[in-house]
């Protein structure tokens, strides 16, 4: 048994009887040592605040120098604007900052900070002196924190503050720091998310007098090239070359009752590719107008945008910059100013998620295109001209559109079919006989001509579709990113080669894709701006707590372009009357729930969208080409062809990945050539 006898008991609270406390005013230095435990967490905060200070006076180099992982010291020195003499003084008391000075200047931040209260939070907690020569001035001052003395001292334009003794005069918050590494690391750390944002800038942080890390100004006059340069010094090459680069503009709109039309909002930056996800989100970085934030509404949004590439809870990574015009975004909602709130939080959420949606969408097989114009031919040379403008070979098949009209509720995987109609191959002498097939398994499509049916009668353009296309011949270039395909492996794998090596195909992974992008392409095209709903016989009631009513009151239109109806039944009953038709057969208060959950914390949901996708995602599973199935040199050239313009071909609808290239380097070290 415990011994709880030693164990504090709380005292019983103060009776009406007790002495009352006095309600006294603090005084100044208390008041400054509570704002420093909401500023001040660890040296990294001190760190994050001065930092921004230099980058706000323009300085376009940064040194950090640390001792003892900033608990003894705290150097930063820049070549900014510096501080002229007589406003030294000011800049150390509570509430002094040159940032802003009325409302409209608070309610349009353009700078890192604005609340004129990290100096003095930090100047009652350590021992704090400021050094600073303003631009254009003869002579630089010398500012003593705990004195206030002001002598002259000699010092080039620029600021330098030091913060020596982090928490002398609250010695019990030290106890809470954990050891020097650590502490070094979270400095490190902040220092790098301000270097992502401002390639313009360089950063240089000495430890103990060594140099620990060092990123250096990136010149260049793009700034997309300068961006690049920059993430890959901080975050490393592969980081680079494993991500694409996201560059996406949102059409200005009107809000109610405005005459002009919203200036967009952009996004760019890189977003890491399916193949570079990681275990935890530690490399996951969103910026909004160059302030690194950890902000809801952009994770979400850049997460939905990987849901149908990536495996299982992997996490993606990415470098996001959004810029929005400063009166949109409200940046005074944390003491640390890493959370922001938008006046539009849908806006923000779509622009993000198309961004990032686009720059994923293009298959990657582009980039091995690329690189086949650099490296060396295998036969014939190829002028990159002609590599670049060749269109890619016609499909092997046609495929007649199926009807998703709104009389039908639900659809069978059989109807499905109609995508590959089969159409009987007469097996070549040398082919192996086809295995038969099991009574519950559907017949397995086929590339080659489909016939016309009534649904979809055969048009001219189907019949130059299916014109076989003529297989390279050992002479011709190899124009195609993905080659030309040269066997099957165990009736699962398809076998090609390009100018890199050997490209291994996971058949039905692949076409699974491609079946897939299909039925999403024709559900958006048979779709208006709403998705069409299906009113229910009998609503379906549930108890709803009050933020599900009131998002339910307050989002009716979201909702209703999501293909839901959900109206009060009671102050505490929700009713569901209509639902999306392609999820008629659903559980609608499950739906329901989802929906609301999402629009709470986002303003947007992507749960219809994510539910249809998901029945898609089955349906083309059904449909695509099993394993097992002997295939044609023509019919493995087909596939192929359509990889390398279906949007996301990379991976399949559960995340894994359809091709992989081995380089002849790999396989001449597999056999150890040329050793």
């Amino acid at each position: 048994m415990n011994d709880t006898s030693t164990l504090p008991i709380p005292e019983a609270a103060p009776s009406a009887t007790s002495a009352r406390r006095v309600i006294r005013e603090l005084p100044d230095e208390l008041i400054s040592q509570i704002a420093a435990g909401e500023v001040v967490e660890r040296p990294a905060s001190v760190v994050r605040e001065l930092v921004d200070n230099a980058l706000d006076a323009g300085a376009t180099q940064i040194t950090l120098r640390l001792l003892a992982g900033g608990v003894r010291l705290i150097s930063v020195e820049d070549d900014g604007g510096g501080i002229p003499m007589a406003e030294l003084p000011v800049a150390l008391k509570r509430h002094a900052t040159s940032k802003i000075a009325n409302l409209d200047d608070l309610e349009s931040v353009g700078t890192m900070g604005f609340r004129g209260e990290a100096l003095a939070a930090i100047n009652s907690i350590a021992d704090m002196a400021i050094l600073s020569r303003a631009t254009g001035h003869a002579s630089a001052y010398l500012l003593d924190g705990r004195s206030g003395e002001l002598r002259p001292v000699a010092r080039s334009a620029g600021t330098t503050v030091e913060v020596k003794e982090l928490f002398f005069s609250t010695p019990a918050r030290r106890k809470f720091l954990k050891t020097d590494a650590t502490e070094l690391a979270h400095c490190i750390e902040a220092v790098r998310r301000h270097a992502l944002a401002r390639p313009d800038v360089g950063f240089a942080i000495w430890h103990e007098g060594k140099l620990v890390e060092q990123w250096r100004a990136c010149p260049h006059p793009d700034a997309m090239d300068a961006l690049t340069q920059r993430l890959r010094d901080v975050l490393g090459d592969d980081f680079v070359e494993q991500s694409v680069a996201v560059d996406y503009r949102s059409s200005a709109h009107k809000r109610p009752h405005e005459e002009d039309g919203l200036p967009p909002v952009r996004v760019w930056g890189r977003a890491g590719i399916p193949d570079a996800s990681r275990a935890r989100p530690d490399q996951q970085f969103a910026y909004v107008n160059g302030r690194f934030v950890r902000d809801k509404v952009i994770t979400h949004a850049a997460r939905s945008a990987y849901e149908d590439v990536l495996h299982g809870q992997r996490q993606p990574v990415y470098a996001l910059y959004v810029a929005i015009e400063p009166n949109r975004v409200d940046v005074n909602v944390h003491p640390t100013k890493i959370e922001v709130r938008f006046r539009d939080s849908r806006e923000v959420h779509q622009a993000v998620r198309h961004a990032v949606d686009d720059a994923l969408a293009a298959p990657r097989a582009a980039a091995v295109a690329a690189a086949v114009s650099v490296a060396a031919p295998l036969a014939t040379p190829a002028s990159p001209e002609s590599a670049s403008i060749r269109p890619p070979a016609q499909a092997q098949w046609a495929q007649p559109a199926m009807n998703f009209g709104s009389g039908n509720v639900g659809h069978r995987i059989s109807d499905f079919e109609a995508l590959w109609p089969v159409r009987a191959v007469v097996p070549s002498p040398s082919d192996a006989p086809t295995p038969p097939l099991s009574a519950t398994e559907a017949p397995p499509p086929v590339f080659a001509t489909a016939p016309a049916t009534a649904s979809a009668p055969a048009t001219a353009a189907n019949d130059e579709a299916a014109t076989p296309a003529a297989t390279p011949t050992a002479t011709e270039a190899p124009a195609w990113p993905l080659g030309r395909a040269l066997a099957q492996l165990q009736g699962v794998y398809i076998l090609a080669e390009n100018a890199q090596g050997l490209i291994v195909v996971d058949m039905h992974a692949a076409h699974e894709r491609i079946v897939y992008e299909r039925l999403k392409l024709q559900i958006e095209n048979t779709s208006s701006a709403s998705i069409a709903s299906q009113p229910l016989l009998i609503p379906v009631t549930f108890a709803a707590t009050p933020q599900e009513v009131a998002t339910a009151e307050a989002a009716a239109d979201t909702l209703a372009t999501l293909g839901l109806e959900i109206t009060a039944f009671s102050p505490k009953t929700l009713a569901v009357r209509a639902v999306p038709t392609t999820l008629a057969q659903g559980d609608a208060v499950e739906l329901a729930r989802s929906v609301l959950a999402e629009l709470a914390q986002v303003d947007a949901s992507t749960v219809v969208q994510r539910a249809q996708h998901e029945l898609l995602s089955t349906m083309a599973c059904h449909g695509a080409v099993r394993a097992n199935r002997k295939l044609t040199i023509d019919e493995m050239n087909a596939l192929l062809r359509q990889m390398e313009t279906t949007d996301r071909s990379d991976q399949c609808n559960h995340g894994r990945p359809t091709w992989r290239q081995i380089t002849l380097k790999e396989l001449d070290s597999l056999f150890m050539r040329g050793r």
